[in-house]
């Protein structure tokens, strides 16, 4: 109908019946090409409680879950995805106090998890997983005041923690830990606002932040990390009346191929399914087909740089165990 309009706008209300014949047959030869793509596939269940707001990270084809609130209780059980197989199996618990909201980052093929709440307080400790050994051991405190809802992400070298709320305040401040001294160090540089719960994924040795929420507000802001120089890039907006919305907050990021995802989260009213594409050579957005299931907010998401795989999460008071698979460029498949 927007064709409609404007070429009546533009040539006058005389062209409108034979122009109005040709876009009947053109709309019907291109509605396929209209749809949003998108296609989501349900895959295993996980095998233990559900829950939302747990910590998440992927190395290889497996995916590492565990921590979480459960609506009654805080966890400190530990799973692990096979993305070929298909199949959950249950990994060494989490040594930690139980948590929710902890941040995660990989480096060289190790987990860690830290920070996060316990149901009065937010927390600082830190621990490294072995998914060779299959064990835990605790490395140093994070450095910065004790947070939840921060957001973490890895290089070959190092890890970053940022953002989150310290029990009084959102941060922005962010810090990078050393495994090879084990230490953390303040790095600045960062010009975006204060926030929690907010998103991040990483394309090409870069990472992409943005979403989260401050002072009860939505942030619109959209920023690029290179980690070979610690420095960071503002980029457009991520709230744009005209052509997309894609403000929220404790979504879930993940990246296929040379795009950039982020799905679902709470949009300031409620929990919601939305997806939207990234891409990063024109610094552009394009909505993809919703998730499959119901609305969700503190999902987890898998993702080895081919496939991507958002899990749990809750909708309201309901706390949920599914997990789906995520297609980009397939059409949605009305029978799955």
């Amino acid at each position: 109908m927007e064709i409609i309009k404007d070429l009546m706008t533009r040539r006058g209300i005389s062209m409108l019946i034979p122009v109005f014949s040709f876009l009947i047959l053109f709309a019907c030869s291109n509605d396929d090409e209209d749809e949003e793509l998108g296609n989501w596939v349900d895959r295993s269940v996980l095998d233990g409680t559900p829950r939302s707001s747990s910590a998440a990270f992927s190395i290889g084809n497996m995916g590492y879950m565990g921590t979480g609130y459960d609506g009654d209780d805080y966890l400190t059980d530990f799973w692990v995805y096979d993305m070929d197989g298909n199949f959950w199996s249950q990994g060494a618990s989490f040594p930690g106090i139980a948590r929710s909201a902890a941040s995660t980052f990989t480096i060289n093929g190790e987990g860690f998890v830290g920070l996060g709440f316990d149901g009065d307080n937010e927390l600082s400790d830190f621990y490294k997983y072995n998914p060779s050994s299959n064990t835990w051991v605790q490395i140093a405190d994070f450095q910065g005041n004790p947070r939840r809802g921060a957001v973490g992400f890895g290089s070959d070298t190092h890890g970053y923690v940022g953002t989150g709320f310290d029990g009084d305040n959102d941060r922005k401040d962010f810090w990078k830990y050393d495994p090879s001294s084990d230490t953390w160090t303040e790095i600045v540089g960062f010009g975006g606002t204060k926030r929690r719960d907010a998103t991040t994924f990483t394309i090409n040795n870069i990472v992409y932040l943005g979403t989260g929420v401050s002072n009860g507000r939505n942030q619109t802001d959209f920023w690029a990390f290179d980690p070979s120089t610690d420095s960071w890039t503002s980029l457009l907006d991520i709230d744009d009346d005209d052509d997309y919305t894609i403000v929220r907050s404790n979504a879930v990021g993940f990246a296929i191929g040379d795009r950039g995802y982020i799905a679902c989260g709470n949009g300031g009213t409620g929990a919601i399914r939305s997806v939207w594409e990234y891409n990063p050579s024109t610094d552009l957005w394009e909505e993809k087909t919703n998730y499959e299931g119901v609305a969700r907010e503190g999902a987890v998401a898998f993702y080895d740089g081919t496939r991507a795989f958002v899990a749990l999460g809750r909708s309201g008071n309901l706390y949920l165990d599914d997990n789906r698979e995520f297609f980009p460029f397939e059409e949605e498949d009305e029978d799955d």
